[in-house]
Order: C-alpha cells, then structure tokens, then sequence
C-alpha cells in the first residue's frame, strides 16, 4: 500500500474512532455537526501545508486552527477539544503521506486541548495567552519527533481515541459526586446517581422504560456536571450565565425524571389490573 493511500485509509479510521469516542463520552449523536467546522478548517490548512511542510508551520497552523474552532464551536471540555482537535489534523493531511498525518494529528491533538483547557480553566486573560504560546510550543515540538512515520500515523489514530475513552472512566467518580449533589438538592433521583455517573450502566436504560430517553437524560446530565465544573473558574458575569444554563437544563431532567415516573406507574397499574383480570 502506497503513502498516500495508506493516509486515505486512516483520515476515515480516525473520523470513525472519534466518533465513537466523542459518543461514548457525551452520548451526543449529531457527530457531523460537530465534526463539520473542524474538517472544513483542516481543509484550508491543507492548502498551506502543500507549499510548506516545516515543524514549525504545522505546530502554529494547527494552533491557530484549534483556536478558530474553539471560538466557533460548541461549548465544550479539553477533551473533546482533543478529538476536535484531532480531526482538524486529519483533514489537513489530505493527499499527503503519513509523517505529515501523524505530524498533524498529534499537533492538532495536543493544540485542541490546551488551547480548550486554557479557555475554560484560566479566567485570566494574559494567563490564557500564555498558556496558548505554551501549546503551540508543544505541537512544534510533537511534529519535531523522529518518529518512523508508519507506525506515528497509526500510533495518531489511535491516541486520542482512546484517551478520550479513558478519560470517562477516569472523571466518573467526580461526575457521580456532582449528581449526587443533584440529587440532594432534589432535582433527580438518588437512584438515577449511579447509573448516570457510571461510563458504562449509562449506555443502557437505567430502570427507564425508554433506553433512548435515558440515554438523553444521562447526556443533560453529564451537561450539568460539566457546566458546573465550569462555573468555578469564570468571572462573575461569565458564571451567571452558566447558571442559567444550569438552571434550565436541570428543568429538562426534572420534567423528564417526571415523566419516566408517570410512565412507570402507568405500566405498574396496568400489569396489576391485568393480574386481577
């Protein structure tokens, strides 16, 4: 398998995982939305990148892409700016052989993350910036590494894939502990804590009668947690907005728990009548 083909073999591998990952970690189904801005945006970078190929180009293309996307995106974590991320650099490599792909992937990979993790863990402005100048070092020093660009390219696919995968098992005990909060603060059930919370009962119906609605409950959920973790490091006016936004996605779960239950004891009764009978 030639160069090239092999990278056109692994830009749809790696849109493929990320998908799954970036489900896996949100239960989001509207991938190609989301995956939309970052592919078009690898896109115009791939014009650059076909005239010059050097470290340091990729590192602060990829920096500046990652930026543009974080600004014209969804709200989102580090994380999933990594998988975004990632895509940007597959799409950027188009035509191209598997150093660069896996030069741009990493690049991009280690651009959407801090660039994501510095916009929304640090309020200070000059912070933030120095904190993008730092990324953007570390994905020059990524396209620098004398990697054997086969096994790199591979090595790209599967990388941020699967830290975005771990990353669910890794955070799930603090999601559990921010519902729980909920839950004492009544706006869900102490029994929905854990099967919200846990990466993998969430994937199914959690005692629900409908698995698809509690799938959408646990991805309000998880929306919560994160836009609460979120609160704690913005500035005031910043933080009042994340609060409505709380408040409103908490109305969406309490009228869906609301729901769940009236269709339960609906079932409840009819079995019981239908034992009498």
């Amino acid at each position: 398998m030639s160069d090239q083909v092999l990278v056109f073999v692994l830009i749809p591998c790696l849109f493929a995982a990320v998908g799954l990952a970036r489900w896996f970690r949100t239960l989001d189904g509207n991938f190609a939305g989301a995956a939309a801005t970052p592919a078009i945006t690898g896109v115009v970078c791939a014009a650059v990148l076909f005239f010059i190929k050097n470290p340091i180009v990729i590192g602060v293309l990829m920096t500046i892409a990652a930026i543009y996307v974080r600004h014209i995106g969804d709200e989102s974590d580090a994380i999933n700016g990594m998988l975004l991320g990632a895509l940007i650099g597959g799409a950027a490599s188009i035509g191209e052989g598997p150093r660069l792909y896996a030069q741009c992937v990493m690049a991009s990979s280690i651009a959407g993350y801090g660039i994501t993790f510095a916009a929304f863990h640090v309020a200070d402005r000059a912070r933030q910036l120095a904190l993008d100048a730092v990324t953007a070092a570390i994905a020059i020093g990524s396209a620098y590494l004398p990697l054997p660009a086969r096994d790199a390219a591979f090595g790209a696919t599967v990388a941020a894939p699967l830290i975005a995968i771990l990353a669910v098992f890794k955070q799930w005990r603090s999601v559990r502990a921010e519902m729980s909060h909920e839950a004492s603060l009544g706006f869900m059930d102490d029994a929905d804590v854990r099967v919200t919370a846990h990466p993998l009962l969430r994937l199914g119906s959690g005692g629900w009668i409908d698995a698809a609605a509690h799938r959408e409950f646990v991805r309000l959920s998880n929306k919560i947690a994160l836009r609460k973790r979120q609160q704690r490091d913005r500035p005031d006016e910043i933080a009042r907005l994340y609060q409505l936004e709380i408040i409103k996605l908490r109305m969406q779960v309490q009228e869906m728990t609301k729901i769940d239950r009236d269709a339960r004891a609906a079932q409840s009764s009819k079995i019981a009548t239908s034992d009498e009978g």
